[in-house]
Formats: structure tokens, C-alpha cells, sequence
């Protein structure tokens, strides 16, 4: 992803470690978990301004872009023809692109190209917790382990991710297919 910017504020993660808010792993831990978000979801999350895409056509009205909310479409080519918004298309929050005017998508491979703007400019709350709490939880952890004993040689690994992190990359992961 192009970005390194924190999904959460550093000064909420200090909070609850306990340690300063430019502490260098808790910065880093942050950092990491947000990269982990940003792969998990398939896109950058923060506001994107002017994403130049080349969408498949589905024979229908209605076609998904990517990653929502769509913010504004400033664009929309048909096998390089310009279309015009409120007359050709429309277009909504959720990513929805409707053909207007009774007219339908062709069912073409690569014949859409859109230019829009889509993401966050204040990173939703549900985000921010899910990445705090997954850098909460590495913090003070080795990378893998959740516990070990020295005695008997014993190792455990840390596998998974809490419910509130898998909610929040299902509910904000690319969409996919060109169906709405």
C-alpha cells in the first residue's frame, strides 16, 4: 500500500500500554497492525482522491466499484467515450454505478474506466479498535508466540485474530464482482 500512516491514533494505543505515545515500538507495532488492516481489506482505507480504474462490463444496470465509500466520480469512459453523470450513469456512496436511460453495461471485459475518489478522511471507529487492539495484543508479545516455558521447552503460537478485527476487514474488504 502507499501509505504508512497509523489507521489509529498513537496517543489511545500509549493509553492503554502505558508507555509515551512516540515510544518507537509502540509506533511501530501501530504501524505494523495497520499494514496488517490495509493487506487484509485490499486497499488503502484513508482517502483516495482520483483512483483511475478499468472495470469489467456485466451485461446488467448496476456494477460495483471496489472500494467504497465512494466519495465522487469525476469520470466514466465506455470503450474510451466519455459518458455524462445524471444523464449515462449515476453513481452512490455504497460504490454502486447504475447505467441510466435504460441502458445496461456491456458484457465486456476491461471496456469501463472510472475515476473517483473513495475512502476515509476520519478513519471509521470500528477500524481504529480492531487495529488498536491487535497492536495491544503484539506489543508485548514475541511475534508468533503466545507463550513459552523454559523449564520444559514448551512453545505456543499465536494463531487468529479477535472477532472484532475479522468484523471489521469483512465489513470494509474490496468488494468483488461486478455485480450490485
Amino acid at each position: 500500500m502507499a501509505t504508512d500512516t497509523p489507521l489509529a491514533d498513537p496517543a489511545e494505543l500509549a493509553t492503554w500500554l502505558r508507555v509515551p505515545a512516540d515510544d518507537p515500538l509502540l509506533l511501530s507495532t501501530l504501524r505494523s497492525a495497520s499494514r496488517r488492516f490495509r493487506g487484509a481489506v485490499r486497499h488503502e482505507v484513508n482517502l483516495v482522491e482520483d483512483d483511475v480504474i478499468t472495470l469489467d462490463g456485466n451485461g446488467r444496470e448496476s456494477l460495483l466499484l471496489p472500494v467504497w465509500p465512494t466519495v465522487e466520480v469525476t469520470a466514466v469512459l465506455l470503450d474510451n467515450e466519455a459518458l455524462v453523470e445524471g444523464t449515462d450513469y449515476s453513481w452512490s456512496e455504497a460504490g454502486i454505478l447504475r447505467r441510466l436511460g435504460c441502458q445496461v453495461w456491456p458484457n465486456r471485459l476491461r471496456c469501463i474506466k472510472v475515476t473517483y475518489s473513495h475512502g476515509w478522511a476520519e478513519i471509521p471507529t470500528d477500524i481504529s479498535d480492531a487495529v488498536i487492539e491487535q497492536a495491544r495484543a503484539a506489543f508485548r508479545s514475541e511475534p508468533g508466540v503466545k507463550s513459552k516455558a523454559v523449564g520444559g521447552q514448551s512453545v505456543t503460537f499465536e494463531t487468529g485474530v479477535t472477532s472484532q478485527w475479522s468484523e471489521a476487514v469483512q465489513r470494509h474488504q474490496v468488494q468483488t464482482g461486478s455485480d450490485a
